[in-house]
């Protein structure tokens, strides 16, 4: 039978599926059930600053009195901050799986300082979940990149625990971005991230959000830079995420050299229980190809192990569009 064990971030994963920072993973009961249909570990679900920021600034709204601010900030980021750290001990006491926090970083502040208590807290690994909104044209690409390494810079700075940063897809040099991540100390990094997306209810001349859940489609632009990535910079692991939605998904990232595989939508989609159909089906295909560990084939399918590796850099359909219809 196929050994289905792995690392990442330096912590030992029983099969290389990780369910993803959620409303899955916000309560010690659900991340029970889950390791009971065979996750791996999980990363919780992200602790906001920018909700933080909110709460806060609704709380000020209604306040008469300027010198109560200061009070009423701390007050609700302590208190967001203790329930976080709660969900943290409980459930490292309830299951054997990692437990990886999450942080959902949009500035440098001192709000990273939050790190070390979440280390304390007893999480086995940290994730930066970041993602950056420009507005405004007159600030510089290299400067928006300059964000990230200091939102990692100031958490490395804080505590010992590994770190991944959860990045988009939209840089214009990813492989670099991903290499200085790895210079300033990220052990890892979430290839990609998937955000909140607005859309236009034409009848109604209101906001409402796009579509919440990754499709099977999106699987691949995540797979052409797992597979590019992981030969760039061979000394970060790297968690593929978007788009895998069943066990032959996982499988052709980990062939392209993702360490890990992180799911979500698909368990919205169909259940829990589509956690035990994707390990299975990752097990019997290696079964079938008489890979007896992950190792055996882990890479395989990479930028620079395959023979034409201009396939992962080809941006345009010349097979299908080429020719005159």
């Amino acid at each position: 039978m196929a050994n289905l064990q792995t690392s990442y971030l330096g912590l030992k994963l029983k099969n290389p599926i990780i369910v993803s920072s959620s409303a899955l993973t916000n309560s010690v009961e659900k991340i029970k059930k889950l390791e009971e249909k065979g996750a791996a570990a999980v990363v919780l679900k992200s602790l906001f600053e920018e909700q933080i920021n909110y709460e806060t600034s609704s709380l000020l709204q209604h306040k008469r009195y300027p010198e109560a601010s200061d009070y009423i900030l701390h007050y609700a980021k302590d208190n967001t901050l203790n329930e976080y750290l709660n969900l943290i001990k409980e459930a490292k006491a309830s299951v054997s799986i990692p437990v990886i926090a999450s942080i959902n970083c949009v500035s440098e502040k001192d709000w990273t300082k939050y790190a070390a208590d979440i280390e304390e807290a007893g999480a086995d690994a940290l994730e930066l979940n970041i993602h950056i909104v420009v507005s405004n044209r007159d600030i510089k690409s290299k400067d928006i990149e300059q964000k990230y390494i200091d939102i990692l810079k100031n958490v490395k700075e804080e505590t010992d625990l590994p770190v991944a940063v959860k990045i988009g897809c939209h840089f214009t040099n990813i492989g670099r971005i991903v290499d200085r991540l790895n210079a300033y100390g990220a052990e890892g990094v979430v290839l990609f991230n998937r955000f909140y997306e607005p859309d236009i209810d034409i009848n109604n001349l209101k906001f409402t959000s796009g579509e919440i859940f990754s499709n099977p489609s999106d699987i691949r632009h995540s797979l052409r830079w797992v597979g590019i990535t992981s030969n760039l910079i061979p000394n970060i692991e790297i968690s593929a995420s978007t788009g895998v939605h069943d066990g032959e998904a996982a499988i052709k990232m980990l062939l392209a050299g993702a360490q890990s595989v992180q799911v979500c939508s698909t368990l919205y989609k169909h259940g829990i229980d589509e956690l035990t159909k994707i390990i299975q089906g990752i097990s019997d295909w290696m079964d079938n190809k008489n890979y007896e560990k992950i190792a055996d084939f882990r890479g395989i399918m990479s930028y620079r192990e395959i023979k034409d590796p201009a396939i992962y850099e080809r941006a345009q359909f010349m097979k299908y569009f080429s020719s005159v219809v």
